[in-house]
């Protein structure tokens, strides 16, 4: 797999460092307020970087994931997303944290904001490993004191590894590689 990357862009240490940085945050943040927090990670892309974060927080905290489908076969969002596997834990009148692999157009986490708003949640924050700003088509509103945490700003590269795919693939490899292009085109 290592040869079909063309470049690394986080190695696995700078990836923990920068997620206990996040999760030193989260912590300062919501132990002040002494509430409910539950954490929802974005299947399936989130997994890794949702699992290294609650391991270090250190708050009392819920965890459940939601599935969010944006994408056909290819490497475009068609930019609707749906809502394809609900949440299990109440969010109504809790402070919630989306954890997202990466945001780019918008779409997906401006949809899953309107949807835990909708379900009662009193504000949503998002966690992104990656933010690809440059990419953003929808800017999305928090709800309540909702804040974003950024790990990286990521150039527009399509990237893979920590959880990251291409059809399914390249999710086991511990640092994030810019894939090369004849790859996935």
């Amino acid at each position: 797999m290592d040869a079909d990357i063309d470049r690394i862009l986080w190695t696995a240490s700078e990836i923990s460092d920068r997620v206990s940085s996040l999760a030193s945050e989260i912590n300062r943040d919501f132990k002040e307020k002494g509430c409910d927090l539950v954490v929802v990670g974005v299947a399936t892309g989130a997994f890794m970087f949702l699992a290294d974060l609650v391991r270090a927080i250190e708050i009392p905290v819920a965890v459940d994931f939601v599935r969010v489908e944006s994408y056909g076969s290819g490497t475009e969002s068609n930019g609707m997303p749906r809502i394809s596997s609900d949440l299990k834990v109440d969010v109504s009148g809790k402070h919630v944290i989306v954890v997202e692999d990466i945001v780019d157009t918008g779409n997906t986490l401006s949809c899953l904001i309107s949807y835990l708003k909708s379900k009662g949640a009193c504000s949503v924050s998002v966690c992104t490993f990656l933010d690809k700003p440059a990419r953003r088509r929808v800017h999305f509103e928090l709800v309540g004191e909702g804040k974003i945490y950024r790990g990286f700003e990521c150039p527009d590269y399509f990237v893979v590894g920590y959880g990251m795919d291409f059809a399914e693939l390249y999710r086991n490899l511990p640092y994030v590689g810019v894939l090369k292009p004849e790859m996935h085109t």
